[in-house]
């Protein structure tokens, strides 16, 4: 299992620096930023088990998207407004968001509910794995806290590029 505190911790004491460097990274992104993220990615996943964490599904909610909302609520046999009505609510930025964590979905051995039709955005958390990167850099930001995977990516990122 993760030690969620030891990351918390970790993740606390390097803060400020990895957001100053990912800033550096947004304002003037190295050539090969997308390849060498992919890379620190799949070097991180190949030995990460989302199902000993599962903090992201402990602690934040994902957005839905309509398709997310209609996706899921026919999974679940119900109408897409029920479904909003008893799981979601509107953030402060007018996205639908879980109305509680843990999320609902969360079964007590960390794996999904929903997993074969959950939301875009748990499929791709925690964002490291895709093209422009550094358009993204918002939300690694705020994942840095959350997942252990994120935040060590980017000390990989941080060690190719300290140099710069």
């Amino acid at each position: 299992m993760a030690d969620l505190k030891a990351h918390r911790e970790q993740a606390a004491l390097t803060k400020k620096r990895l957001h100053k460097f990912l800033d550096r990274l947004k304002s003037n992104p190295p050539r090969d930023l997308d390849e060498q993220v992919m890379e620190a990615d799949a070097a991180v996943f190949s030995h990460t088990d989302c199902l000993d964490c599962a903090n992201c599904c402990k602690t934040i909610s994902p957005i839905f998207i309509s398709k997310d909302i209609d996706r899921i609520a026919g999974h679940l046999g119900m109408k897409a407004g029920t479904f909003t009505e008893h799981y979601l609510r509107v953030d402060e930025d007018g996205d639908w968001v879980l109305k509680s964590s843990p999320c609902p979905f969360l079964l007590p051995d960390n794996r999904c509910k929903i997993y074969d039709v959950r939301p875009r955005a748990c499929a791709g958390y925690p964002h490291t794995a895709q093209r422009k990167f550094h358009l993204n850099i918002g939300i690694t930001k705020q994942n840095l806290a959350v997942c252990p995977a994120a935040h060590e990516i980017v000390l990989r990122l941080e060690s190719i590029y300290k140099q710069a």
